[in-house]
């Protein structure tokens, strides 16, 4: 028996590597690799050519006075011979012997009272077409060469101007155009990696916890709660969107006036605080009546809309204060500028804030009528009462989702986009409520965290240099598309990231902090808050070390940085260029990574 076990392992193994050996056989073939087309000539030739020249980066470049020789050649050679005119031998000169040939004729040239052991180069420069460069040449000490070559075809019978030229460097190295524009955008490539890293950093923590299966597993609702909140979530986001731009337009009569916008700035937050402080006391001594309640909701709304309104008008206020310091800061009219975008930021947020903030409210008080209903009703009454909210829900839900298709596709057909969705999604709600139990509550924590997930996971499968291609169609060529596409992959990244490290925290802490009476929120701040601030910390340096790595590549696809001047020198053939830009990424990507290693040592 254990010889007949030995027999199959062996027999197992042998079969392994066989499979491995026709695996990576057929990868070969599939891959195409052909390895007598790198023992070719021609493309050694190319090869060694290229690695010179990254290896020559055109870093530093000379003043370069030029010392010249200029003589004549005929071609064809006519009948009676050709003379060329005399030379001043006093300076530089040139014979070429003979004077005249024939097209593609070899020639002697000799060279006197050039620049010392320097390389030059011999022009033929025909009186229309473009000059021909189709010798060179090394002096000796003293400025003397003698070479062989071939001339250029050429039919016409008339003299050819032939220049013997010889360059010196003189004075102290510069940098070169190349070096210099390397230099701006490496800077712009740094820059653009922050920005996207900061901006992809805010918006994945928040997204990171819907991600966390340990945070979202026990989340569960009934299914009143969840069909009112389908219901009411689309009419908080409309209610949301309505109040901002009330408010919008409330604020807009003031911030004519700097001096009342800034008065309004102050006082109108301070009127919500207090507001707040009344609608929403720490303890009730005594239950409340009708009449306080909806005194307390409306003082919420009206401190909400000064709180928003006064928000509006600082965005105003930031607006005015940076276009107006725009000229007179003269160099630092970026700083103006910023100034006058955080202002614009500002208003776009607001609005779409209090949009979730109205969805997020209505949501809630869903949940908590949702909640009422399932404990005070009876069963069947509960069980009809879902019949109705499943299938309205549906209906909202699947309508909402045809309506999305029809804006992306153009279907324009309201049988195909509304009716027949709206249709589907009730009958499913029904048959969701005909198959729950009224008082059994359902997994939406899980429900939402397999679809964050899914999402997630979409979106790193994407890579940066294709999501540029979109960015760029939108806000044009340059950095800014690229910071957009980077934030993009970064969130999807670092959600992922971040929610991993929450399912890892220690359930000790989570579970003395649940067992206070701790409302969701409150979790989250006391319990997994401070044990995922080290490794959010890390990976978001991590990150940002990642994204200038990446800001160097989706310059191919138009989203600036020095990869954009990098792909432009490769395409013109400029190897010497884009060795700088290459060395300029090496170094930037090692500095990188020592700070993010150093940061990480002392921080996390």
């Amino acid at each position: 028996m254990k010889k007949e076990r030995n027999f199959l392992r062996s027999l197992g193994l042998g079969l392994a590597l066989l499979a491995g050996f026709v695996i990576y056989a057929y990868g070969f073939q599939v891959t195409q690799v052909d390895l007598e087309e790198t023992q070719s000539p021609r493309r050694q030739e190319q090869l060694f050519r290229i690695l010179r020249a990254l290896a020559r980066p055109h870093i530093f470049e000379y003043e370069q006075e030029t010392r010249a020789a200029v003589t004549f050649v005929m071609l064809p050679c006519p009948t009676n011979g050709y003379v060329p005119p005399e030379q001043d031998m006093s300076g530089p000169y040139a014979v070429i012997t003979p004077a005249c040939t024939d097209p593609q004729g070899e020639v002697t040239i000799e060279g006197f009272n050039l620049y010392p052991n320097t390389s030059g180069g011999i022009l033929l420069v025909p009186a229309q077409d473009v000059e021909l460069q189709f010798g060179a040449f090394t002096t000796d000490a003293d400025g003397h060469f003698l070479i062989t070559a071939t001339l250029p075809k050429r039919e016409r019978a008339e003299p050819f101007e032939v220049q013997v030229i010889t360059r010196q460097d003189v004075g102290a190295p510069r940098l070169t155009k190349s070096a210099l524009d390397t230099w701006d955008k490496i800077v712009e490539t740094v820059f653009l990696a922050l920005l996207a890293t900061t901006l992809g950093t805010l918006l994945s923590i928040p997204l990171s916890f819907f991600a966390a299966r340990n945070l979202m597993k026990n989340i569960k609702s009934s299914l009143t709660s969840i069909s009112l909140s389908l219901i009411l979530i689309p009419i908080g986001l409309a209610l949301g969107t309505a109040l901002a731009r009330w408010a919008e337009s409330l604020s807009g009569i003031l911030t004519d006036n700097v001096l009342l916008t800034s008065v309004g700035i102050f006082i109108a937050p301070t009127l919500s605080i207090l507001g707040a402080r009344w609608a929403l006391p720490q303890e009730e001594l005594t239950r409340p009546s009708l009449q306080l309640r909806i005194a307390r909701i409306a003082v919420l709304v009206f401190s909400a809309l000064f709180l928003i309104g006064s928000l509006f008008m600082l965005s105003s206020l930031l607006v005015e204060i940076g276009n107006s310091l725009i000229a007179p800061m003269g160099g630092f009219g970026f700083i103006s500028t910023f100034i006058s975008d955080l202002g614009e930021i500002l208003g776009m947020v607001i609005v779409l804030s209090t949009a979730l903030a109205g969805a997020g409210v209505l949501s809630s008080v869903a949940s908590q009528l949702g909640l009422f209903i399932s404990e005070r009703t009876s069963q069947g009454l509960n069980k009809v009462l879902n019949l109705v909210l499943a299938t309205i829900a549906g209906v909202v839900l699947f309508g909402l989702m045809g309506a999305g298709a029809e804006w992306l596709y153009l279907i324009d057909d309201p049988i195909k986009t509304l009716y027949w969705p709206a249709g589907i999604g009730g009958f499913l709600g029904l048959l969701l409520a005909i198959w729950n139990s009224p008082k059994w509550p359902l997994p939406i924590g899980l429900t939402i965290y397999y679809i964050a997930r899914t999402i997630f996971n979409a979106l790193r499968s994407i890579e940066a240099l294709i999501m540029v291609v979109v960015f760029v169609v939108w806000v044009g060529i340059g950095p800014f598309a690229g910071v957009l596409a980077l934030s993009l992959h970064t969130i999807a990244s670092l959600a992922k990231l971040y929610s991993e490290q929450v399912e890892s925290i220690m359930a000790g802490p989570l579970e003395a902090i649940q067992a206070t009476g701790a409302n969701r929120l409150q979790t989250i701040i006391y319990a997994v808050v401070p044990q995922i601030v080290p490794p959010y910390i890390s990976y978001t340096m991590y990150r940002w070390d990642i994204n200038v790595r990446m800001s160097t590549i989706i310059g191919f696809g138009g989203g600036g940085g020095i990869g954009f001047l990098l792909l432009q020198n490769i395409n013109l053939l400029n190897y010497r260029a884009a060795s700088v830009q290459m060395i300029a990424i090496a170094i930037v990507v090692s500095i990188m990574d020592y700070i993010s290693s150093v940061m990480r040592e002392k921080v996390v």
